[in-house]
């Protein structure tokens, strides 16, 4: 009788480690299929998200070069924007300078990128707009800003262009720009790039729900007299460094008018009065971070 229970037992013992090693298995293989799948699908759609990155740092490369830019006098403004940008050969490999820091855009590509638009300038442009090639450095390039050390230029570009996944070229380029626009309307050059950075996290194609458009999402059909001196308003908007200078105005008029930095926010927001929704803190807190990661005092 007590070999029998104990038999009885020993095979009970049996199913349940039967049982427990086939649930073992079953989620095994549960866990190796999904695995299994995850890396066909990424095998599928990496190569087309990376050629998605390349065709867009392609197109905004394509966008700096002012094509809606009309009248001489226009023109030598947007090229003393960037005079002082210093070019330098590509290396073998690529234009190391051109590649985002998460790896987004592939050197080869950002390099056929530059070699491109500078052909199409070159090829399609008057005399007098062929000096706008400067505005697509190569290589790595030493960004000068006066009144700016070299390391607090870099940093400020290595920051945008790692935060906000954008070519170290093209940050450098918009940097430039903002402080030379920011010198011109005696404005915080940190703070344009806070408001870039809050209205469109850098991408120049950005469009809301009520028309505001580029960098700085400015209305183009509310704003069509401060575009005029650039040729088509809807045109000139989504290009880079026209938007910059455009929504500057807008914004220097609003701290005249309303007073305060805070407070001129607020009205570029369109609020009506001091409630912005906490635009303006948001601002202000990526001004500091910028100044932060720069070490460029703030104004």
């Amino acid at each position: 009788m007590a070999d029998r229970s104990s038999e009885n037992l020993i095979k009970r013992s049996l199913r349940t480690a039967r049982h427990q090693l086939g649930e073992v298995v079953h989620v095994a293989a549960v866990y190796l299929g999904i695995a299994a799948l995850v890396t066909i699908v990424l095998g599928v759609t990496v190569p087309s998200l990376r050629e998605q990155s390349r065709q867009m740092h392609e197109a905004l490369l394509a966008s700096l070069r002012p094509v809606s830019l009309q009248d001489d006098d226009a023109l030598t403004s947007y090229d003393q924007d960037l005079a002082g940008v210093p070019q330098e050969p590509l290396s073998p490999g690529g234009a190391a300078g051109n590649e985002t820091e998460s790896g987004a855009s592939g050197m080869q590509a950002a390099a056929a990128a530059g070699e491109g638009v500078k052909a199409a300038v070159g090829a399609t442009a008057s005399p007098s707009r062929r000096g706008l090639a400067p505005i697509l450095p190569r290589g790595n390039e030493v960004l000068q800003i006066p009144g700016v050390t070299r390391a607090q230029a870099q940093a400020l570009r290595s920051y945008i262009a790692r935060k906000y996944k954008i070519a170290r070229s093209v940050a450098g380029v918009l940097v430039k720009t903002a402080f030379s626009v920011g010198k011109e309307l005696n404005l915080d050059p940190q703070l344009l790039l806070a408001v870039i950075a809050i209205e469109s996290r850098y991408n120049p194609y950005a469009e809301s729900h009520v028309g505001a458009q580029g960098l700085m999402q400015v209305m183009a059909d509310v704003h069509k007299d401060k575009f005029a001196r650039y040729g088509n308003a809807a045109d000139a908007a989504i290009n880079p460094i026209v938007n910059i200078r455009v929504g500057s105005q807008i914004l220097a008029d609003c701290i005249k008018r309303r007073g305060s930095v805070q407070a001129g926010l607020a009205c570029y927001v369109g609020a009506s009065g001091a409630d912005d929704n906490g635009y303006g803190n948001k601002v202000l807190a990526e001004r500091r971070r910028i100044a932060l990661a720069s070490g460029i005092p703030l104004r």
